[in-house]
């Protein structure tokens, strides 16, 4: 198959074609107001664009509030404090799972809901919340027998409350999402980011150590349960049986085994880590993988809040859906696959520029994630056409493949310590894991393997050759005294690089064309639509 087609700017926009969906409508009475979605057709497309660039602006706000707090909060706490927190998220990450059991998505993509349905998917989002809470407050002694470290038992109960107050709000996020409101999203969000961190660094700098980690989780989700209600304005009534919540519960139960998969296998490599090498070794790791990929949840979280209700939409349509979906994932890679590069070619200044000198061991581990982060943007993706397609149970059968190679690279790899992790997991990740998923993912539905391969072959092609350039201009760039003068150089000829290649490739010029029309398109005044 060769490359695929990319319809003009009339026909599609940059996420969706401006057609009026064929969803069909459905009387609502004025309690179930807030699940209407077909006052949202007539401009489908302008509101998935719109709304994609809300979501990118607001990234970009929140990914400068939490670098910021990061350098400063890192600059006040240790390594074995951050190890510490390191230890508990595993398990609370782990028992949050179930709390959702996919019923926030399941919200967002049904095409009919009413009042009695969400009221009940509420109640029992947050009866899970608060058996979560329960569990987690008891394994507190069981934590900290496993790690050897007592202080885990409290820190357990300060994250069991915010597992607590975070259920009160999962489906009210849900509605909002379902509708589109992503200027509110993106307020509460920034909102609650900027109090919760600034709690952070006020008790850090007043000598908190690792609480002021722990403060940040629950004034965070207090500031956004706060914020989702009000701007929701759904009030949940008593639960009710038979009102068709079951079909909704297996969708869900699905989604939520390839969740646990996904999370047992990415969180392994810090429980091993912790257990066997100790809270530095934890600490170390733990910083250098969120530091590296925390640009990339902060860029692929937002997105698939905008393209899973928008591609929902175009189920039914192949080459609509298939357009809009590869549009998206030229955009994601164009923006991701160069920035990782710098980050990876300029590691060791990146860490101790940001850090500080005492996190230099960081570095090494940083870079050698950059090979499964260059290529976890586009793969985070898929898990949209999944989802989107209604194949959830295939989504669970990948989450048991991908879980298992991911196991498999992080045992190979422990005998050498948190780099030997590093190594492993991120080369069975690119060469195995990658294209795999790949080819399953395209066995069925409109998109297939080898229009994702085509798709995000300019961008890759600009990021190698960013690569290749940085490394041979390294030992000039070393010659410059200061590491952030450094950056700045080696972040101009990354880009310089990158526009270059893909001005000379025919597909990288199509791109570079793609993206100007996108961005002339947000800017674009919203068509008036009657609700």
């Amino acid at each position: 198959m060769g490359p695929p087609h990319d319809p003009t700017p009339e026909t599609v926009s940059w996420m969706l074609p401006t057609e009026p969906s064929k969803q069909p409508q459905f009387a609502c009475n004025d309690e179930n107001r807030h699940f209407r979605t077909d006052h949202l057709d007539d401009d489908l497309g302008g509101r998935s664009t719109r709304g994609g660039g809300v979501t990118a602006a607001a990234q970009a706000v929140k990914l400068l509030i939490s670098t910021t707090a990061m350098v400063v909060v890192a600059r006040l706490l240790t390594p074995q404090d951050y190890g510490l927190i390191g230890m508990v998220a595993i398990l609370v990450n782990f028992i949050g799972m179930f709390q959702y059991l996919g019923l926030s998505t399941a919200t967002i993509k049904w095409s009919k809901l009413n009042h009695q349905q969400v009221s009940t998917l509420f109640w029992i989002n947050v009866a899970l919340s608060a058996a979560v809470s329960l569990v987690t407050v008891a394994s507190g002694p069981l934590l900290a027998w496993f790690y050897q470290e007592p202080r885990l038992v409290w820190i357990t109960v300060g994250y069991a409350f915010s597992l607590l107050l975070t259920g009160l709000y999962i489906q009210h996020a849900a509605i909002l999402i379902r509708q589109m409101r992503f200027v509110v999203i993106a307020i509460v969000e920034i909102a609650s980011m900027a109090i919760g961190l600034a709690a952070a660094v006020w008790a850090a700098w007043f000598g908190a150590g690792y609480w002021a980690l722990v403060l940040n989780q629950l004034v965070m989700a207090l500031v956004t349960l706060v914020g989702m209600w009000v701007a929701c304005g759904w009030r949940p009534g008593l639960p009710a049986r038979g009102t068709g919540v079951r079909s909704m519960l297996s969708y869900g139960g699905n989604l939520t085994g390839y969740d646990l998969m996904t999370f047992l296998s990415r969180n392994l490599d810090n429980a091993l880590i912790g257990r066997f090498w100790g809270a530095h070794q934890l600490g170390i790791y733990s910083r250098a993988y969120q530091m590296l990929l925390m640009p990339l949840s902060n860029l692929n979280t937002p997105l698939a809040t905008v393209a899973v209700p928008a591609l929902s939409r175009l189920a039914d349509s192949p080459e609509r859906y298939r357009a809009a979906y590869l549009k998206i994932l030229q955009k994601i890679a164009m923006i991701t696959m160069p920035g990782i590069v710098f980050m990876v070619a300029t590691a060791d200044w990146l860490v101790v520029f940001l850090l500080g000198a005492q996190w230099h061991d960081s570095a090494r581990i940083f870079m050698l994630l950059g090979m499964t982060a260059m290529i976890q943007p586009v793969t985070g993706t898929c898990a949209w056409l999944f989802v989107t397609q209604g194949r959830a149970r295939e989504k669970l059968k990948w989450g048991l493949m991908g879980g298992a190679i991911a196991t498999i690279s992080i045992v190979i790899g422990l005998p050498w310590g948190a780099t030997g992790v590093a190594a492993s997991y991120g080369a069975a990740d690119l060469l195995i894991a990658t294209p795999l998923l790949f080819w399953y993912v395209g066995r069925r539905g409109p998109v297939r393997a080898s229009d994702i391969y085509w798709t995000i072959a300019p961008p890759a092609c600009a990021a190698v050759s960013s690569l290749a350039v940085l490394i041979i201009c390294r030992p000039w760039l070393k010659l410059l005294a200061s590491p952030g003068i450094r950056l700045v150089f080696a972040l101009v000829i990354s880009v310089a690089v990158s526009f270059l290649v893909l001005a000379v490739l025919p597909a990288g010029r199509l791109a570079l064309r793609n993206f100007k029309e996108m961005l002339l398109l947000m800017l674009k005044r919203p068509r008036q639509s009657v609700a």
